[in-house]
């Protein structure tokens, strides 16, 4: 992160800390947890000193919860987090807490998709130990999260007498981020699993490659980064790649790579330009119309699927990243396929004279790869066009639906609806609510459509999937919208995503949070009470204290409201309905 952004958290750290505000009844709730548990017991809310000599007792000989428990219990023992609003609870007269029992039923449960995440947290009133219960390591590493966030005050209390049942509603709950547009520190890759455990959410969604560059370490293609990072310090190798999945592992967060093709593929040609079409071509020819583009942006390419070295290449990657992740989903992209850029390639060309069609171009490609994909054990993603685009798609007997999930991403719950009334499984990343980058402008250097009159309506602003996705429009967005119970079923969980075009490291904790958090929430327990009403006007102050507690963990969030909206309940909101 730059230096001012350092400094900021750093200032903001030491208030944490040192910065004592005075007690302000709760709005609803004495003491925050994120995301809101779906059962919270507490018929008598209060609070229990920790013992300076608090301990943890966990199953031993599992690594990734070994790793969590020491991480927890340094963090319970030193935060001293001050909330900006001092939680209304009475100190029983009982002893310190003085130990967390940890018990697992399942130590042996891997990390994968659909793992059991539910716990159960009782932190009695008497001093007697605290118990968390949970079916597998990794649902034990919410309830220590969960713990963790019940804790404060220096010297530190815990709220006490009651019982916490709790596990998500959906099994995929993740963070997309673009490493390829711009490059990311491996340290920031850390700090944003960090977040993204912390949050509960489960799932970091690499999307490496791009047509921009190519910063993936292959060992048998070693010319791809060679030649297609940004620089020799712009590379991810394999001995990263393992530092990255471990410490997502250590956070019950998997890692699931994306090299995205046959488009999008525009660096592969820096080592292999034999196999690219359009390669490095202005993406969108002077006198043309916008159909006759030859991407989507600038950064032109995509893979030959009628070359046979293409897919001697394709394995190769292929068979490096599955040999280096260990997640057994692997994200074959498939999207935005631009039809121009094929047909500027004779061996197309010529396939297209004898009544081919593009849509079998990309049947030949998926037939070719996604074979070999499935037989190194793996589940593979797609992206929604592959099935849904208007010009280049391929049939549905190409995607067997018991290896195949598809991620939607246009269109909100319309395109959600059409996967899963085909059969397959659906992962949300609505840009209509998911996308973070939105509403930020463009990129393009001489864009004349901000060249108007003053008092011209700026519409979307020139981005094109603006305006600016707010932390409500996320929380509030029901990813199984105008589904039967049946098709909603099939709809395995839900994305935010950052792509990169307009983000770095210098951004990218305050485009991501808090308002990854709101979805983390939607998808955990819902955002609706027991009521069925929507919940956000209660979720904005608990958002914003976990904002805050976040910032005081080091993760730069953005500001939801002014302070003075935390200190002065309910004077922030309005009585009348916009």
């Amino acid at each position: 992160m730059g230096y001012f952004s350092n400094l900021l958290i750093s200032t903001i750290l030491l208030s944490c800390t040192i910065w004592s505000i005075p007690q302000i009844s709760a709005v609803r709730f004495p003491i925050n947890v994120w995301p809101k548990p779906t059962t919270f017991h507490w018929p008598h809310p209060q609070a229990i000193p920790l013992s300076p000599k608090f301990t943890i007792s966990a199953p031993r000989h599992h690594r990734h919860l070994s790793a969590a428990v020491h991480r927890y219990l340094r963090q319970i023992l030193t935060e001293h987090h001050s909330p900006l609003v001092t939680p209304p609870l009475n100190l029983t007269s009982s002893p310190p807490l003085k130990t967390l029992k940890i018990t697992v039923a399942d130590t042996a449960a891997p990390l994968a998709h659909g793992v059991n995440e539910s716990y159960t947290l009782d932190i009695p009133s008497t001093g007697a130990a605290a118990v968390l219960t949970a079916e597998t390591p990794w649902g034990a590493m919410r309830g220590l999260e969960t713990f963790s966030q019940l804790v404060y005050s220096k010297p530190s209390v815990v709220a006490s007498g009651l019982r916490i049942s709790d596990a998500p509603l959906f099994a995929h709950r993740g963070v997309l981020l673009d490493t390829s547009r711009n490059y990311f520190e491996l340290d920031d890759l850390l700090r944003l699993i960090r977040a993204i455990g912390m949050n509960k959410l489960n799932v970091f969604h690499w999307h490496i490659t791009d047509s921009h560059s190519f910063p993936l370490v292959t060992p048998s293609e070693p010319e791809l980064a060679a030649k297609g990072a940004y620089g020799e310090d712009m590379k991810y190798t394999a001995a990263d790649v393992k530092k990255v999945v471990q410490y997502g592992m250590d956070h019950g967060v998997r890692v699931v790579p994306e090299i995205d093709m046959p488009a999008h593929t525009g660096s592969w040609a820096e080592a292999y330009p034999e196999i690219v079409t359009c390669a490095n071509e202005f993406w969108w020819p002077i006198e043309s119309e916008w159909s006759d583009r030859l991407a989507a942006e600038p950064g032109t390419g995509q893979l030959n699927p009628l070359n046979p070295k293409t897919y001697q290449v394709v394995k190769n990657v292929i068979n490096d990243v599955v040999s280096i992740f260990p997640d057994k989903f692997f994200h074959a992209g498939a999207d935005e396929i631009t039809p121009n850029c094929w047909k500027t390639d004779p061996l197309i060309q010529e396939f297209l004279s004898k009544n081919g069609t593009l849509s079998q171009v990309l049947e030949i490609f998926v037939n070719s790869t996604l074979p070999y994909i499935l037989s190194l054990n793996r589940t593979v993603v797609y992206w929604e066009d592959v099935l849904l685009d208007d010009n280049v798609r391929v049939d549905p007997t190409f995607l067997p639906r018991e290896n195949v999930i598809l991620q939607t991403w246009n269109n909100g719950p319309n395109n959600t609806k059409k996967i899963v009334s085909s059969g397959y499984r659906a992962i949300v990343s609505s840009s209509d609510y998911y996308y973070l980058d939105c509403g930020h402008g463009g990129f393009l250097g001489n864009d004349s459509q901000y060249n108007q009159l003053p008092g011209f309506e700026q519409g979307k602003g020139g981005s094109w999937c603006g305006p600016f996705k707010t932390w409500q429009t996320i929380y509030n967005y029901d990813i199984t919208y105008g589904l039967s119970g049946d098709e909603a079923e099939l709809v395995v969980g839900g994305e935010v995503a950052l792509w990169s075009e307009q983000a770095d490291s210098t951004v990218m904790d305050s485009r991501v949070w808090p308002r990854g958090s709101a979805m983390a929430e939607a998808l955990w327990s819902g955002n609706r009470d027991e009521f069925g009403k929507k919940r956000f006007a209660e979720a904005t102050d608990r958002l914003s204290e976990w904002r805050y507690r976040m910032v005081c963990r080091g993760i730069g969030a953005e500001p939801i409201q002014p302070l003075w909206c935390v200190k002065n309940p309910g004077m922030c909101n309005t009585v009348h309905p916009f």
